[in-house]
């Protein structure tokens, strides 16, 4: 019997929700410090210790939510959409509450600060891992599973695109109204997308031994070690085109070219994965990655044009990286029997190591730099050089660890794939 396919119509669906998720996440992470420093003279000291303890309480969480999401799409299926609702509501009123505080005093600010960064965090947290376990319980091949999450990361992509755009073109306020209307339009569409049938109501919600399985262990190796090679750069990319690139003006172009290149990736990688397999496909990209920094490392000033053609090149390679990851996990799962009763145990830990990626990128490069005394602005010898290895070599090298453990647990073992 065929295996009914994911139409356009109920992928949108599925995925419209991602747009607003991803478009709430970049101005909590990129925009929400400068606001903070520049409009309320928040000193980095305090802003900075506060925001560390924050984004580690909010990962630490998400395993308990991925046990709370399972129990709700088991228990009490009828209520998982008023569920995402609530979620999404207490999204939005912490979103306002962090840009639009209603006090100036320092304790006081950091306080609220803290408060509804918690808050936000929350409903942020809910939502997504929910939204994750919803297209994870669907199952299907490598295929559909891809499918299902490449258009969840397309809309992703395009909510990223968006949320760099609208600030600086409208401000805050249209900002924040945009995010309700996101919201509330990825939710009525996912009532209409397609769901995994409902277990029994008198089916075992008893904890999962997630970390017994050999498989997740892997996969989730080589997600750190590909996360925070692709965190590193992200995290210096200002630095390098300011400095090596000596082109702040081209910032925003290097930007766009990039996410509009990993959006129009997707569809090329959901075919390379039906020709050739997830892991294979995965490879790839990886491979493609450390090249395009291999080039990155050869540029010097004036080399603008060289520069937007590894953004394009990265940007493909990160399509992979967004689509192809979550569907294996996905995969992971169903082999290992927790189909329809454990996505979000899984996606609870993998959320978590998500946001691991992003403390240890910082916590890996930026000391790096300091240690090899560059300092943002130093154009000598010396300083660009401790830039280059940070920026493009040290990404490199953990590429091709993640592509060797891959190759190691998925593609050198006959058929590994295939019984996943």
């Amino acid at each position: 019997m065929l295996e009914p396919t994911l139409s356009p119509a109920a992928g949108a669906r599925y995925g419209a929700l991602g747009f607003a998720l991803a478009f709430v996440a970049l101005p909590l992470y990129i925009t929400l410090p400068a606001h903070y420093a520049q409009e309320f003279g928040m000193p980095l000291a305090l802003l900075g210790a506060l925001l560390l303890g924050a984004r580690l309480a909010d990962a630490l969480i998400d395993p308990w939510i991925g046990r709370l999401c399972d129990r709700w799409l088991i228990q009490h299926a009828s209520r998982v959409l008023p569920l995402m609702a609530a979620a999404a509501t207490l999204l939005l009123l912490g979103f306002v509450g962090l840009f639009f505080p209603p006090w100036r005093g320092q304790t006081a600010l950091l306080l609220w600060c803290g408060a509804f960064l918690m808050l936000t965090y929350l409903g942020y947290s809910l939502l997504s891992v929910m939204h994750q376990a919803w297209g994870a319980r669907l199952g299907g091949s490598a295929g559909k599973q891809t499918r299902v999450v490449a258009w969840r990361e397309g809309f992703a992509l395009a909510g990223v695109i968006s949320a760099s755009l609208l600030p600086g073109l409208l401000g805050l306020p249209v900002t924040a109204a945009a995010l309700g209307a996101a919201l509330l339009l990825g939710l009525l569409l996912l009532r209409l997308a397609p769901r995994a049938p409902a277990l029994r109501l008198e089916a075992s919600v008893a904890a999962v031994p997630v970390w017994e399985s050999a498989a997740f262990r892997r996969l989730l190796a080589v997600f750190l070690l590909n996360g925070i090679a692709a965190a590193i750069p992200a995290s210096l990319l200002l630095f390098f085109v300011r400095d090596r690139l000596q082109a702040p003006q081209w910032e925003g172009a290097f930007l766009g070219l990039y996410f509009i290149a990993a959006a129009l990736s997707l569809p090329l990688w959901l075919r390379m994965v039906a020709r050739i397999g997830q892991a294979r496909s995965w490879g790839l990209a990886m491979l493609l990655a450390v090249a395009a920094f291999a080039w990155a490392a050869t540029l010097g000033a004036d080399d603008s044009l060289a520069f937007a053609l590894i953004c394009v090149a990265s940007g493909f390679a990160v399509g992979a990286d967004l689509a192809i990851p979550g569907a294996m996990l996905a995969r992971v799962v169903h082999a290992a029997g927790y189909g329809g009763r454990a996505e979000g145990a899984f996606f609870g830990w993998w959320n978590a190591a998500t946001k691991l990626n992003l403390a240890l990128a910082a916590g890996l490069s930026l000391p790096l730099l300091q240690v090899l005394d560059y300092a943002p602005g130093r154009r000598d010898a010396d300083a660009l050089r401790a830039l280059t290895l940070a920026y493009c070599l040290l990404p490199c090298v953990l590429k091709l660890l993640a592509a060797g453990l891959l190759y190691l647990f998925w593609i050198r073992p006959k058929g590994a794939e295939e019984l996943m």
